[in-house]
């Protein structure tokens, strides 16, 4: 089991950094400048991903009347904004993938500061839990190390090296797609038992509606044109592993009961943002005219680089 868990993490390191890099070599400077330009959107977006969503965990957890280690988890997954699926939504939704990667690592680089306050905040009004306390040094350098750097790879490679970034661009979302999908199947195959456990307490349901309203507030609370909205919808409904994991394991030790309601929620999480992305690829697709060649949102050709710089 010792193996697996380490293959398996392994695949994820291999996923985060892939999905990035992937999103770096189509993405421009001008497409990301305008989304960090955006203030109203930049606003809207940690609105949403460091008020919204908490209050949003909160409010389910004790409306459902979740038992302890349920209602911690989703406290946990709820307050944790930035989560790497974010990015893999908004290619699978054909949505703005530049504008999806950029603001994920914006929002898990903050969330790094932001996440023990918010989560002993709730935990506190609620008296539910411990004090959590989290190295958000380590936090941030893993944001920085897994997220950000295979993102600006990409992206310096974009800038000067087109070609090549046109030609590799493929391969990278290739690999992201196979790992993703063995991340997935890693995730299913060693949380199940502690799924099944969970059946009769609302957990699923929980993290399900959690997700969903997420991607709705996320939606709502955005600008811009329809596919960039909605993936900013799909940035706030996955939320991000890496704290929630490290608070279980310092504040909570290890306890199974929070570990296993964590992993419902956040596969319950997923069956809910999913299913919403796929619908949206779907229509996407059915209303792009076939002389339109488009590449996870981004259309090539017009926004391969400035108009000032050589293509």
């Amino acid at each position: 089991m010792d193996t697996l868990h380490l293959v398996l993490n392994a695949v994820t390191v291999i996923f985060i950094a892939a999905t990035m890099f992937a999103a770096g070599l189509g993405a421009t400077m001008g497409a990301l400048r305008a989304v960090f330009t955006d203030i109203r959107l930049l606003l809207l977006a940690l609105i949403t991903n460091m008020v919204v969503v908490p209050l949003l965990g909160w409010g389910i957890g004790t409306l459902f009347g979740l038992p302890s280690a349920a209602f911690i988890a989703l406290v946990l997954v709820a307050s944790s904004p930035g989560g790497p699926f974010g990015a893999k939504l908004a290619m699978v939704q054909k949505g703005d993938a530049v504008a999806g990667a950029a603001m994920q690592v914006l929002l898990a680089s903050i969330g790094s500061l932001t996440f023990a306050p918010t989560v002993n905040a709730i935990l506190g009004a609620a008296h539910v839990g411990t004090n959590v306390s989290l190295d958000v040094g380590a936090l941030v350098r893993t944001v920085a190390l897994l997220q950000l750097v295979p993102f600006a790879v990409g992206l310096l490679i974009r800038r000067y090296a087109t070609p090549t970034a046109q030609s590799w661009h493929p391969t990278a979302a290739a690999v992201s797609n196979v790992t993703f999908l063995i991340v997935l199947a890693g995730m299913l195959l060693g949380s199940w038992r502690h799924v099944v456990t969970l059946f009769g307490s609302l957990a699923l349901l929980a993290g399900f509606l959690l997700a969903a309203l997420a991607f709705a507030a996320g939606t709502l609370l955005a600008t811009g044109p329809t596919a960039r909205r909605t993936t900013m919808g799909g940035v706030a409904s996955v939320r991000n592993a890496g704290p929630a994991l490290a608070a279980i394991g310092l504040a909570f030790s290890d306890q199974p009961a929070v570990l296993g309601a964590l992993a419902t929620v956040l596969l319950s999480g997923l069956a809910a943002a999913l299913p919403i992305a796929t619908i949206l690829s779907g229509r996407r697709t059915a209303s792009t005219p076939p002389s339109e060649s488009t590449d996870h949102g981004i259309t090539r050709g017009r926004q391969d680089s400035p108009p000032s710089s050589p293509s």
